[in-house]
């Protein structure tokens, strides 16, 4: 079980003076030495990047073969204070993958070791800005997509889950969490088998997929419509990317405070550490290899839905 981690967490971020520091603070106090936290500025404000590098015992840290698993928070902030009172929808992205490090540490503590690493990412800002969307308003974030992608995207991450609230829209229409098809290097693939099984033990439901397009998994800033900034992270990697949505029935604003729903977080958690068990031990795949390699051979590569278009990076 992962809500003991999950309400936490959820209490640690839900302070108007909260930084990264505290969090790291956690973290540590649980036995995770490697982590790292920078301050990162932009025009409208700052926040504390926070990465968590949680060694397994066959990882790449160790010089081992197992490959390594990427889980990053994506969202704006963690609070919209002074418009906003307390912890809002979009501080899901942070919560779960946060928990999630929290998780690891004390299975750890007890002895439960997964075979490869996974590195955590998040920001945490208690006063980011919101914006205007459709249908309903979502969260700014302080800095640009393009510097927190630099923070976030480790190159040493061999496949990623990207976790956001994504309950600002009238795409899905269920409680819980959904994933995404996965993303390679601008191509949509197949929806991965391995982590639709897992979304089944786990959730204990159907799985849930939800619907990206063409323009989901281009870089923010290029003036088009995206869903979220769930996909985000598909753009500064070759890696496999999955987004990995927290959901509610109806369109929740991520501005909105009291809207999350600790129960759904850790269930998204529990399917995190599923998938960077089986990943580590090679028996989850995001992607099929050769059939991704075939559908390249046959239609050439389509790395430039990785930039802003017209020949700008």
């Amino acid at each position: 079980m992962a809500l003991k981690q999950v309400l936490e967490i959820y209490d640690l971020l839900d302070d108007a003076t909260v930084d990264g520091t505290r969090v790291a603070s956690l973290l540590r106090e649980r036995g995770l030495s490697d982590v790292d936290v920078q301050t990162i500025r932009g025009e409208k404000g700052k926040t504390d990047s926070i990465k968590v590098h949680i060694p397994g015992s066959a990882g790449r840290k160790r010089r081992g073969s197992h490959p390594t698993l990427g889980v990053i928070g994506r969202l704006g902030g963690v609070g919209a204070r002074p418009e906003r009172i307390g912890l809002v929808s979009d501080a899901d992205g942070a919560v779960t993958a946060l928990s999630v490090a929290l998780k690891l540490a004390d299975m750890k503590k007890r002895g439960d070791h997964l075979p490869g690493d996974v590195i955590v990412s998040t920001h945490v800002c208690p006063n980011a800005p919101t914006q205007p969307h459709e249908p309903v308003p979502f969260m700014g974030s302080p800095v640009d997509m393009k510097t927190l992608n630099a923070h976030e995207v480790d190159p040493a991450m061999e496949a990623i889950l990207s976790i956001d609230t994504t309950k600002g829209n009238r795409i899905i229409n269920q409680r819980g969490f959904a994933i995404s098809p996965t993303v390679k290097e601008g191509y949509i693939l197949r929806v991965s088998e391995d982590l639709l099984s897992l979304m089944e033990i786990t959730s204990g439901r159907s799985p849930l997929v939800f619907a990206i397009t063409m323009q989901d998994i281009t870089p923010y800033g290029n003036g088009i419509f995206h869903l979220n900034s769930i996909l985000q992270p598909c753009t500064a990697t070759r890696a496999p990317v999955v987004g990995m949505a927290i959901t509610t029935e109806t369109a929740v604003p991520g501005c909105a405070t009291g809207a999350s729903h600790e129960s759904d977080i850790a269930e998204a958690v529990r399917f995190t550490i599923e998938a960077a068990k089986g990943f580590g031990s090679g028996k989850c795949r995001f992607y099929d290899e050769n059939e991704f390699d075939r559908i390249v051979h046959l239609y050439g590569p389509m790395n430039h839905l990785q930039t802003l278009g017209g020949g700008k990076t």
